[in-house]
């Protein structure tokens, strides 16, 4: 089977985990490709309760071999410390392997990330301040650290030192900042390098034996493709590309070795952060999707920004992925709902938009046009087959599916695995696994 790609279709959080847990069971290796540690899952693992930003998620199954790409950004404080959460659960992680082209993530890439958006004023732009766009940065810029330079301690710590150096003259003279101590940071880092140099490897070539042998490859992204740095809503996204053909560069593999294409959507839409959103709904139905969809950053408490479905952005991811199929989740939080509204598409200034407009200042400004829907006002929660939904439900799915012009192959009615309904045949195998609840993070 030639790779699969799981990515999430809106501005993240749409329960990729979910999916990406549900195709677990057939896969050998689960590949990380973009994004660092202000995206991830938290998982439900027999009654502990795991954040995870870094680690694959196949690292739940003894079976996969979990892959961090060079196209992630690695905090290795974090990292780390997931792993030890990990082995005290008595999980294996001596299996996890790091690609030597990951960059790194260091504390003034943090510090830097807290100066930028105070200094933005009323302009922020809801960054996680974990550092990710200053690594990023150094990254196209030429100038950051890998994971490859971690092999000799004697070089890496002259490496780290000088790099501090130089952040503290933009720390102090720019931003009239306190500096680093470049010997402190360089204690830190090369115990992290210590421990973490039996992990590295060159990822690319580890795939690429692994999809020629037959293996079956997910590749999993994070964040939501409306987040793309090319594609998304800038300058209100992440400093990666969410694309599904950023897997090419970030994970070491050619176009041809991706054969399926799962785009994960809720079945409204939510974001954290600033940035335009056309369908958002900041009033009782909102805050009731916000309420019943427990809609709260896991790690921030943030609440997510929460409105009707919008197949416009959705027609645009499918189109920029090229999707072969959708997942839906959540369908269980608009049984609350008398009536539910889809946008089909937009109006701004007596112009009629079907598809995503890319200038920013018509996507603030505009419109959504809806389509109204019959709600089903019944709990769908124990739903396992298409028969079991209500008709307004199954009204609704093909509506969606229809607009998106691709099928839905899952649809998700609760947070447990269990709580899923295969558009495509009858699967149990794929309800069988470990997790009792997995969803994505802010």
């Amino acid at each position: 089977m030639p790779g699969v790609v799981v990515i999430g279709t809106q501005w993240g959080d749409e329960g990729k985990g979910k999916v990406i847990d549900l195709l677990a069971d057939d896969m050998h290796m689960v590949v990380r490709f973009q994004g660092g540690n202000n995206a991830g899952h938290t998982i439900v693992y027999e009654g502990t309760t795991i954040r995870l930003h870094l680690v694959p998620s196949g690292i739940l199954y003894p079976h996969i071999t979990p892959v961090i790409g060079s196209g992630v950004i690695v905090n290795p404080a974090v990292l780390l410390e997931e792993m030890d959460r990990l082995s005290a659960l008595g999980i294996d992680v001596e299996r996890l392997r790091i690609s030597f082209n990951s960059h790194l993530i260091m504390p003034y890439h943090v510090l830097l990330d807290g100066l930028l958006e105070e200094r933005r004023g009323g302009k922020k732009l809801g960054t996680t301040l974990r550092g990710i766009g200053p690594t990023y940065a150094d990254k196209a810029a030429r100038q950051g650290l890998r994971m490859q330079d971690m092999l000799d301690p004697s070089y890496f710590r002259n490496k780290v030192k000088e790099a501090v150096e130089e952040k503290n003259r933009l720390i102090e003279g720019v931003y009239g900042a306190e500096p680093l101590d470049p010997e402190a940071v360089a204690e830190e880092y090369v115990e992290y390098a210590r421990r973490l140099r039996p992990h590295l490897e060159d990822t690319s070539s580890l795939v690429r034996k692994a999809l020629d042998r037959g293996k079956n490859v997910l590749f999993e992204g994070a964040q939501g493709f409306m987040l793309d740095l090319d594609n998304g809503t800038y300058p209100y996204v992440t400093s990666s590309n969410t694309v599904a053909g950023a897997v090419c560069a970030g994970a070491g593999v050619g176009p041809r070795d991706i054969g399926e294409i799962i785009g994960v959507t809720k079945a409204y839409v939510t974001r954290v952060g600033g940035g335009p959103f056309p369908t958002e709904q900041d009033n009782e139905i909102g805050w009731a999707m916000q309420e019943v969809g427990r809609e709260y950053g896991t790690t921030t408490g943030r609440k997510r920004r929460c409105g009707w479905l919008d197949v416009v952005a959705l027609r645009y991811a499918v189109r920029a992925n090229t999707l072969t199929s959708l997942a839906l989740t959540k369908l269980d939080v608009l049984s609350q709902f008398e009536t539910v509204r889809v946008c089909v598409a937009y109006r701004h200034r007596g112009r009629t938009y079907e598809d995503f407009p890319v200038l920013l200042e018509v996507l603030q400004e505009c419109e959504p046009v809806y389509q109204d829907l019959p709600g089903w006002r019944k709990d769908i929660s124990e739903a396992r087959r298409w028969e079991d939904l209500p008709p307004e439900a199954r009204s609704y799915l093909d509506f969606v599916q229809k607009a998106a012009g691709i099928p839905i192959r899952l649809v998700s009615v609760g947070p447990e695995r269990r709580q899923t309904i295969l558009l495509d045949g009858d699967d149990t195998r794929l309800l069988q696994g470990k997790l009792l609840y997995y969803d994505d993070l802010p």
